[in-house]
Formats: C-alpha cells, structure tokens, sequence
C-alpha cells in the first residue's frame, strides 16, 4: 500500500458511522486521504465514530440515506472523489430475520443507488463494494470458499448480500466498464475489533457481559467462522482500491479478503480467547440455540489477494483479540480514542503487535 496514494486524494465512503466504516476512514485518513462520509447517523452508544470523534477528522459528513438516489448524487458529486467504498448497510443476520424489507431496501436497493450514482459521476475512478463472506451458498464443506464459487443465502441477510453481489455484476458490465472504472466486490470474514457495540454479536456482547461481572451465554458454540481484527481486511481494501485505479480492467472483480486457514474456528474458542484477554473473572457459558437459522461452517480461500496483492494477514487472532480487548479497556479508562485507533493502525503496518 502507498501512503504517497491516498495523499490530498478525494474518497467517498458510505457507511462512516458504523463500525467497520469508521475503521476504515480513520485508516485513509491516517495516510492522508480526504474522506467525505456518507450514512445514516450512528444506531449504537456509545459508538465508534462517537468515541474517536471522527467527525471533525473528515472532510465532510452526511447524514443521509443511500435509498435517496438524488441526494446521494448530489452528495458525491460535491465530494468530487476517484475512489469510492460502499459499506452501508444493513450488516445483521437475525435483525435482518425480523426486518426483511428494510434489510433487503437496505442491502440490494441501497447498493443499486450507489453503483447509479457512480455511473453517473465521470470523476470516479473505482468503486469497491463491501459485501461478506455469507454471499457463498454454504455447503457446510471443510474446503475454504473460493471467489468463483456459486453464491447464494437461506437467511435474508445473506439472501441480500448476495443479490447486491449480482447488481455490482449487472452495473459494472452494463455500464461502467465501457467508461473505464474499476470495479470489486471484497467479501471478508467475520470481522471484529474494538469500537463495535452492536446488538447480537459476539465481540461486543462479551466485552458488555464481561463488563458487567455476568457469563458470557453462547447459543452456537461449535460454529466455525473466518474470524479476523478489522485492520487487517482494510488494508486488503486500500491495496486493491489503488489497483483498481491504476489498472481498472486487470483488478476488477471479486475478491476475498479471510484469515489464515488455522484462525477459521469455533464460536467457542474466540469466547474463551476473549474471557482469557479480559481476566477479572470473565467466564463462558453455553445453552441451546433459539430458532433463528444461521450457517455453522464457513472458511474463505484468499490466494488471489495473496498471488496478485500481495496481501495476507498480519495479526492471527490471538492478537486480534489482545488488541480488541485493549482497545474497549482504554477507552473504558477515559483514554483518547483517536490516539489509540491510529497506534493500532500503525501497529498493524508494521506487521507486530506492538505500540
């Protein structure tokens, strides 16, 4: 990745109030980037964009919803970008069980916006739209997802996360590859790291449960995830967004951007991994599942990235949840939460776990 890039460069990121997208503009605004955010206002407190007080750090803030295709236009038209990152959404698996309209206006329409907003904007140069990993038709075999493999979803969140998957295919052969832009779609694992306070997962139910002095109650806890820190996708994501400028047809496409093959593991371990981080009498428990669906086996292959990005991962979990676990404590502390975010970034780059 180079810093020399994303200097003084205009990027459009939809989604910079949440959890993965505030992650992400703090990263291109560590290396210089100027990001003009757009998304709904934060649905978590505290929150992450809250927390660091990411808002005077960006070049501007918009919040607004990617379901009004005129203002968003208009919107990314002011921002003038080459590059642009579509992270809104809605990113849960049973809200999306409880909400499927909203799930699926969200997911399918939302990106339809986005991609038409783009088509018309000539000054973009690449777009890179954040899906997940759950676009792949689960077969619940122990062989890693490959990015040719059949999509498909038996929930509403996958069900939709995958459709928009076909509306990028759709705009991009339809439209944006004849004006020369670069297109992917990023699938990561399931992503954690400090400053995420949704509802119903794993990393920040612990961090509230173990808060409070209480178990950790598991309902899966022999679900095998692609569990990874949020840094180490990100930096997937900007290595691939400067391909795609510079070599649009080359690099466009899809990508997976998952953990080393032994980090791929049960609900329970990273529980426990947790409890073990946290200590002060942090404890795990089990009980049966409610009747929600979800998928329990799931691994990505990330080759690609590695063979032509040169990108693998830098921390295996356990430091990724050293890192999540030092991160929640600081800012429980009073610390300064922007101070702590980019010293991590900076630990990130250099491969360590250090600073």
């Amino acid at each position: 990745m180079s810093k020399n890039f994303w200097s003084g460069r205009s990027i459009f990121l939809t989604g910079h109030t949440g959890f993965m997208g505030g992650w992400l503009a703090a990263y291109l605004i560590h290396c210089g980037a100027h990001v003009h955010g757009y998304a709904l206002a934060p649905n978590t407190e505290p929150a992450f964009f809250d927390a660091t007080g990411l808002q005077s750090r960006l070049a501007s803030s918009v919040l607004a919803d990617v379901g009004e295709l005129d203002q968003l236009c208009r919107v990314l038209d002011q921002a003038a970008p080459s590059v642009v990152f579509h992270l809104a959404a809605q990113p849960l698996v049973r809200y999306a069980h409880a909400h499927p309209i909203e799930t699926v206006r969200s997911n399918v329409m939302g990106t339809a916006n986005l991609l038409e907003a783009v088509r018309r904007n000539p000054g973009v140069k690449a777009v890179a739209v954040v899906t997940t990993d759950k676009v792949y038709r689960n077969l619940e075999r122990a062989e890693p997802y490959t990015e040719d493999d059949e999509l498909g979803g038996r929930e509403l969140y996958s069900a939709s996360k995958a459709a928009s998957e076909f509306i990028v295919d759709a705009w991009q052969h339809s439209y944006l590859n004849e004006q020369g832009k670069g297109v992917a779609t990023i699938r990561a694992g399931n992503i954690f790291g400090g400053g995420d306070w949704a509802a119903d997962r794993l990393v920040p139910d612990a961090i509230r449960t173990f808060s409070t002095g209480q178990p950790l109650v598991l309902r899966n806890p022999a679900s095998t995830r692609p569990w990874q820190h949020v840094l180490d996708p990100l930096r997937g994501y900007l290595v691939l967004a400067e391909r795609l400028v510079n070599q649009p047809k080359q690099f466009s496409g899809k990508w997976n951007f998952g953990p080393d093959v032994q980090d791929c593991r049960p609900v329970g371990d990273l529980a426990h991994l947790l409890a073990a981080s946290w200590s002060d009498g942090a404890r795990v428990e089990t009980q049966a599942s409610d009747s929600v669906f979800e998928e329990r086996l799931l691994a990505l292959d990330s080759s690609k990235a590695a063979d032509r990005l040169g990108w693998i991962p830098h921390w295996p979990l356990e430091t990724g949840v050293e890192k999540t676990v030092q991160w929640y404590q600081a800012y429980a502390a009073g610390a300064d939460m922007w101070d702590v975010t980019i010293r991590q970034i900076e630990a990130m780059e250099l491969g360590r776990a250090g600073a």
